[in-house]
């Protein structure tokens, strides 16, 4: 079987995806008319949204509005707050709940007429045991302009949420990694907040990053990891720490920590196994460092997980 890290040309991104172990929850079509605003209260669930039809105006967590028009698609990893209104909402009132018109269509605003906006939003979850590490890794917001099939993506899913299918929650969990990846990588080179993404869309960073996981078991230094970059050690951990949103060194012990859960729920290799791969020199040093971290001994936290998959995906709503 191989492990994450077996690779030399390992993909940081995809690793990161696929550890979170994403499952679809539900996925509506919604449609606006008139003058409306949608309070979505904090979830900490991924919240994803494209845009079909039209304009609109939202607001995430407290940053700054964007205007979303036909073809833009946003993704948020751990949604906490977020506002969705017409552009020409009041600053106070008009709050209201989408209405459900049919199955997985719902809508906001003036009842009868043209929709003004079409959108398809999603949630999804993530089933890892270390999903608030790993969403740390990844920006705030994820904004993408003019890429079509993002909302391709999200159409599949929705069909396959609804759909009674051999293998459903397997084609589920995989088309749902594609939509995550996609639209990271799609909108990392824009993305002004910290977060493993930006962090690939620096030449010098990804080089440094994928040699990090590739070789997990490694004992990385920071003046190493600087040489992959090809940058001084101070610039490195300082362009490292400024586009990922963390030092080098705590990213690897993050990583380290999420390969680490995911092996002990495997069940597959013991802890000596398991510490050799995730870079520590025995069964004792990496039991206190994973105890620190995890809050419990890695043999006691292996028998609290059964199993590494996440839940049955929700029915759609």
């Amino acid at each position: 079987m191989q492990f994450f890290g077996d690779s030399p040309a390992s993909d940081p991104l995809a690793e990161v995806v696929t550890l979170l172990q994403p499952a679809a929850r539900f996925s509506k079509l919604v449609e606006c008319a008139g003058s409306w605003k949608i309070h979505r209260k904090s979830t900490g669930e991924p919240f994803y949204c494209a845009v079909l039809e039209g304009r609109c105006r939202v607001m995430v967590d407290g940053q700054p509005s964007m205007t979303l028009q036909s073809g833009d698609f946003v993704l948020v990893p751990a949604m906490h707050d977020l506002i969705n209104e017409s552009l020409d909402a009041p600053l106070e009132g008009l709050t209201a709940a989408p209405i459900k018109m049919s199955e997985g269509r719902f809508r906001v605003g003036r009842e009868d007429g043209p929709a003004e906006l079409v959108m398809r939003i999603g949630h999804c979850s993530f089933g890892s045991p270390d999903a608030e590490l790993l969403v740390s890794l990844l920006p705030q917001v994820v904004f993408v302009r003019g890429e079509p099939r993002l909302a391709t993506l999200m159409q599949l899913v929705s069909e396959e949420t609804r759909a009674r299918r051999p293998a459903r929650e397997l084609v589920l969990e995989r088309l749902l990694e594609v939509l995550l990846i996609e639209a990271l990588r799609c909108g990392g080179e824009t993305a002004s907040a910290p977060g493993l993404a930006r962090g690939l869309a620096d030449d010098r960073l990804a080089a440094a990053l994928r040699a990090l996981h590739a070789r997990p078991e490694y004992l990385w230094t920071v003046a190493e990891l600087a040489a992959e970059a090809a940058l001084s050690r101070s610039a490195f951990f300082v362009r490292f720490s400024r586009t990922v949103g963390m030092p080098p060194m705590a990213y690897l012990l993050a990583w380290r920590m999420a390969l680490a859960r995911r092996l002990l729920c495997g069940h597959e290799l013991g802890i000596d196994q398991i510490a050799e791969r995730v870079g520590y020199s025995s069964a004792s040093t990496f039991s206190v460092a994973f105890a620190r971290h995890a809050g419990v001994p890695p043999a006691r936290y292996g028998r609290m997980r059964p199993n590494g998959r996440h839940p049955p995906a929700m029915p759609a709503k």
